[in-house]
Parts: C-alpha cells; structure tokens; sequence
C-alpha cells in the first residue's frame, strides 16, 4: 500500500464530462473535495439540485473548440461519454493541455479484452488516440455495476445508455422475474468468476485515488466491491428472494456456436450482443483479479459485498 500523507489532499479541477446517472454520481461525491465541472449538452437542473457545489456548463459536443474553452485549465477529465463525442473531447482535452484523461470505460479489466472486441463502442480508439498523443491517462476498471441488478436494472439511474444491459433481463439474472442464464464454467472447465461493484463505492474509490494525487496514476486502476462464480451470483440472488430461480446452464461451445450462426446470417441484433457478453463474461473479462486501487487506497474505501448491497434493495422485499 503506498504511503498516505495525513494532510488534506490538494485540491485539483475536474471536469466530468456527461450528465448521466453515473457522472452525477461521480460529481456528488468528487465535489465534495475538489472543484468538480460537469459539461452537458443542455440544461441539467437535477445535476444543480443533486451537486450544488459543481458548476454545469452546456456545450457542443461536435465542436473541439468550444469544448477546449470549456475544459481549459481542468486537472483531470472523466469522460462518461462514447463514440466520436469523446474523440473530440480528446482533441479537446489536448489542446487544452489537460494533466490526465480518464476515457469512458469503467468495466472489466483492460487485459481480458480481445483485441477484435465485439463489444467495444468506440473505446478502443480512443485509447489509440491517447496514445498516438501522448497523453497521460488512466483506465478504471470495476468489474459490473452491481447497480445492474437492481429493480428495474441500470435504466432506473439513466445509467447504461446504448450498452445494451439497460434492462433488469438483459445480464445473467433477472431478479424481479427470477430467472438467469449463465455459462457456469470457462472453455478450460473452470468455474466462471465475476467481480462486482457498486456505483457509489466506484465514486467513492475515484475520488479516493485524486485525493492521492493524478501524477503518478498507473495505465490501469482496477477495483472491485465483490467477487463470486456465477454460479454462487445466481444463488446469492435466489436465497435473498427465498424462492429457486428459473437457472439456465449454457455450455459455452453451445453459445459460441449460437453466436457463429447470428454472424453467419448477418444478424447483428440484440441477441448477438446478449450471447456476446455471455462468452465474454465465460472468459472472464468481468472478474478483476489484482485490485490495485483497493490497495493503494486502503481503509479508506470499505465497499459493499454483494450479498449487503442485495439485502439493501431486496431484502424482505425491500
């Protein structure tokens, strides 16, 4: 662990870009220490009402310019935005000659991706633009949002536009209908591992590695809340229900196969995606095996296990 000053941590700007559910959790917890700037693309009176010490300032996402004024003398940028959007905010961010860049990512650890990633959307070339600038950045990796797994699924806090697990059927286990479908063991017969972390225990562990200081941040800060088999996911979630759940043990040869054909006949649809994250899951993108952020922060972030975050939403039908 490294050493920690017992001094208050300087005080850095950031602007956290997008004013989803997750930036507005980022914010509320990052302003409570530093000078927090959310940049959206209109008006936010929620991000006022929910973070009254951040400063909202409505830009144009399609205008490098516009947004290189914005982020002009920013420490750092979190960048909860995709596609080309975050390609300009890049450009921008470089102009401006911004510290450090922390480009949209917040899943599963950089390692276990493939490098032809069927479910990248647009992240992987916005490191290739990181790094063809040479820009210091820093990836931060969480496994899943354990958010995903509650009533009404990641929707409920506008978290997940356009990624496809929006919905409480769209990952492993749907707890409201209780059902789930999971590739229980790895292509080598190992049992599947996911690693899973609260959104607000995210928040918490960003604003913690800040408070350490952005200069010497690794490429990569991994975390996790939580780490269990897929399996023992399912049970977890069926013994805080008290009923058995409607479980659906896919082979992953099986999956695989059923992918092989979607491709084949050029269906692209929701489904090809769905079976994706099966087999990416199966391969263990999700699990986060050496947590360099919780080591570096210590005691000072104490996340929630899965089984205290589902008894907060599901508990005695909670």
């Amino acid at each position: 662990m490294k050493n920690r000053s017992s001094q208050q941590p300087a005080t850095m700007r950031v602007a956290i870009v997008g004013a989803g559910g997750f930036a507005r959790i980022l914010a509320q917890y990052i302003s409570q220490t530093h000078s927090v700037l959310v940049l959206s693309t209109q008006p936010r009176p929620e991000v006022d009402e929910q973070c009254p010490n951040c400063q909202l300032v409505v830009v144009d996402y399609q205008d490098v310019e516009n947004l290189r004024y914005a982020v002009q003398g920013a420490d750092l940028i979190i960048s909860t935005i995709s596609g080309a959007e975050q390609l300009n905010l890049i450009d921008a961010a470089r102009r401006a000659r911004v510290r450090r860049f922390v480009p949209s990512e917040f899943e599963g650890e950089m390692a276990r991706r493939p490098t032809d990633d069927p479910l990248d959307r647009g992240g992987q070339s916005a490191i290739e633009m990181l790094e063809q600038a040479h820009m210091r950045y820093t990836i931060f990796s969480c496994g899943i949002f354990m958010e995903r797994f509650a009533p009404g699924g990641l929707q409920t806090y506008h978290i997940g536009a356009g990624s496809g697990i929006q919905g409480p059927s769209d990952y492993l286990v749907d707890i409201q209908d209780r059902n789930a479908e999971v590739i229980p063991n790895n292509p080598s017969g190992r049992s599947v591992r996911i690693s899973l972390t609260s959104v607000y225990d995210v928040a918490q562990f960003v604003t913690a590695a800040i408070d350490l200081g952005i200069g010497n941040w690794p490429r990569e800060y991994r975390m996790r809340g939580d780490s269990m088999t897929v399996t023992d996911l399912v049970h977890t979630c069926s013994d805080m229900r008290g009923v058995p759940f409607n479980l659906t043990a896919r082979h992953y040869r099986e999956v695989e196969a059923q992918v092989e054909e979607l491709r084949q006949n050029g269906d692209w649809g929701y489904y090809y995606f769905y079976y994706q994250r099966l087999l990416q899951t199966a391969l263990g993108r999700y699990h986060i095996h050496s947590p360099n952020l919780n080591d570096d922060v210590g005691t000072q972030v104490q996340p929630m296990s899965f089984r205290a975050w589902l008894e907060r939403f599901w508990g005695a039908e909670a």
